[in-house]
């Protein structure tokens, strides 16, 4: 087979692309916090989805381990976050992964027989280990949590390891449950900074939606000072071209060569958004691969790509919506801060011109609603934003075919 005939271009949720376009800023700022000492300041990193968040939390594992970290970490599903023993059984699972081949105690044994001799027994810092700890400290469950730390570090900074970064997608998970008297997002920020505040060097990198800050904060007040945030957004004009160009450019005698104009037309069409650049070229180079095969001229068609990732990619999410949700959402795909922010004085203005004439009260009631469904997410005080990448483009679309 041809290699240079494999499509490079890989749309699938958190896939590393062919090619990290831009985001040279975001890795500076995580390298100048692996610098910390002691640790003052954890990270966010937050944006909507099909940014690339996921993929570059991946890339900024090598600088890590480069200045000395280890790093530790996975998806944090709502199931760890249920309970303080859920959330502290996952730091226990995640930190036994990188401390199960630390050796914290050596015994000689002497055997006899036909192969009489000492043999060495190590004990290493294993899951077992460290559930024991966990279990034989006394008190609450942030106790028992920093005994296991503490005891982590005393036998890993002998390795000269600079620190441990705690790593968690998702986590907009992450939530108290006051209810049922269960606080694990409070409990880890609690532990965090009573470790951090030891100079022991332990860092938190936690990845998810724009309303992962808002719940830290919310959660406890101290996370203002305890985080910095770094938003993920599109990706500028060159940084998508390059996305577009480099992947193709990087296979030897590769067919498929994009005109300039086609070039263009896929970044304004993506919105300069990671996942939709993939998601068009994919299907892109796959058509152009196609038509070359059979003789005929590569035209692309991108106005039916961009109805398959209607189908693909929005049409479950906006399942999720009611008739009136949907009769709401036109509303803001109709305002001229519809990819930015809006105000629910702004839909109801637009409402009456449109003759929807929703009020204050119900906007607020169904902006709620379609928060808890992520198609829409409260940016800050007074101010919504659409959950979805070029979601408002997509609900045009809807409107305009369902006449």
């Amino acid at each position: 087979m041809n290699t240079g005939n494999l499509n490079p271009f890989r749309p699938g949720a958190g896939h590393m692309p062919p090619y990290l376009a831009g985001r040279e800023d975001e890795k500076l700022q995580f390298q100048k916090l692996l610098g910390q000492k002691p640790v003052l300041t954890n990270l966010v990193l937050t944006g909507r989805r099909g940014v690339g968040k996921t993929v570059l939390s991946e890339t900024l594992k090598p600088y890590a381990f480069a200045a000395g970290w280890l790093w530790i970490g996975t998806d944090l599903s709502e199931a760890a976050s249920l309970t303080d023993e859920t959330i502290a059984l996952r730091l226990l699972t995640d930190l036994a992964v990188v401390t199960s081949a630390v050796v914290i105690a050596k015994k000689e044994i002497q055997e006899f027989g036909f192969l009489a001799g000492r043999t060495v027994e190590e004990q290493k810092l294993d899951f077992k280990v460290l559930a024991a700890i966990y279990d034989q400290t006394p008190g609450l469950v942030a106790d028992k949590l920093k005994a296991v730390l503490e005891t982590v570090w005393k036998f890993v900074a002998p390795l000269q390891k600079t620190g441990i970064i705690f790593a968690y997608d998702e986590a907009q998970n992450l939530s108290d449950h006051a209810d049922k008297d269960q606080y694990p997002l409070s409990l880890l920020l609690d532990v965090f900074q009573s470790i951090q505040k030891k100079n022991i060097p332990f860092m938190l990198v936690l990845t998810g939606l724009p309303n992962l800050f808002p719940k830290l904060v919310e959660a406890r007040t101290f996370s203002e000072r305890m985080f910095q945030t770094i938003t993920i957004d599109r990706l500028s004009e060159q940084a998508s071209k390059e996305a577009i160009l480099k992947p193709i450019q990087a296979q030897p005698n590769c067919p498929v060569r994009p005109a300039e104009k086609l070039v263009n037309l896929i970044v304004l069409r993506s919105g300069g958004y990671p996942y939709f650049i993939q998601f068009i070229c994919r299907e892109m180079f796959d058509v152009a691969l196609q038509k070359l095969a059979a003789g005929e001229q590569p035209v692309i068609p991108v106005d039916q790509i961009i109805l398959k990732l209607d189908s693909d990619f929005f049409a479950g999410r906006w399942s999720k919506a009611t008739d009136r949700q949907r009769d709401l959402l036109v509303v803001v795909a109709g305002l001229e801060s519809c990819d930015s922010e809006f105000t629910v004085q702004e839909v109801v203005e637009a409402s009456k011109k449109n003759g929807s004439g929703f009020s204050s009260s119900h906007v607020s009631q169904l902006l709620s609603q379609l928060i808890e469904v992520g198609l829409v997410f409260k940016s800050r005080h007074g101010k919504y934003s659409l959950g979805v990448p070029l979601l408002a483009q997509f609900i045009s679309r809807w409107h305009a075919a369902s006449k």
